[in-house]
């Protein structure tokens, strides 16, 4: 048993119970609605994502090209999908800060900078901006999905694969817009409380 004692902020976060003293953030006050929101801009990236783990591992995916043959996985290659998938997943999940106190203010684990207050615009800048540039490039994509450059050329797959790889890549199209609309409601509550 160590002779310190600590505050009831630290009380508050180790145990996650309100303490008196102890300040009451904003991200309990999220409205449920903003929180589905949330929850399912982050859960747009699964289907994708394990399509390329399937395929990684060597799950015939429909592609006969050269590169993306299934006789090629698992491979080199198979490591540049996977970490694909959980980069891609890593920044999906970031959209819960935006409604989850470790959003507003940094955990006290982090180094030199713990506990303190994230200023408002360095979490709705990026946040908005991620919005906008993957709203163009996945309606850009759908516009484009069956070009010859894309599932139109030879190789691609076709059939059940297509309509496969079609259904894990369509919810992305949510992502952008779930996004925007969970980070504008952090703008407005953060504001709100000065």
């Amino acid at each position: 048993m160590s002779g310190t004692v600590s505050s009831p902020r630290r009380r508050a976060v180790a145990s996650g119970a309100p303490v008196a003293g102890a300040p009451v953030t904003s991200a309990s006050r999220v409205p449920r609605s903003i929180r589905l929101a949330a929850h399912a801009a982050a859960l747009t990236l699964v289907p994708s994502g394990l399509w390329r783990i399937a395929m990684a591992l060597g799950w015939d995916s429909g592609f006969t090209d050269e590169h993306l043959n299934p006789t090629n996985y698992p491979g080199p290659m198979s490591f540049y999908l996977i970490g694909l998938s959980l980069l891609a997943e890593a920044v999906g999940l970031l959209t819960l800060g935006l409604i989850h106190r470790w959003g507003e203010e940094l955990p006290y684990w982090v180094p030199l900078l713990g506990g303190r207050r994230i200023p408002v615009l360095a979490a709705v800048i990026p946040a908005s901006t991620g919005a906008a540039l993957v709203t163009l490039i996945t309606v850009s994509g759908a516009f484009n999905w069956n070009d010859a450059d894309n599932m139109g050329a030879p190789g691609s797959p076709e059939g059940v694969h297509y309509w496969v790889m079609t259904a894990c890549y369509l919810p992305l199209l949510a992502w952008g817009p779930l996004l925007a609309v969970v980070t504008a409601a952090y703008y407005r509550r953060r504001r709100r409380e000065g």
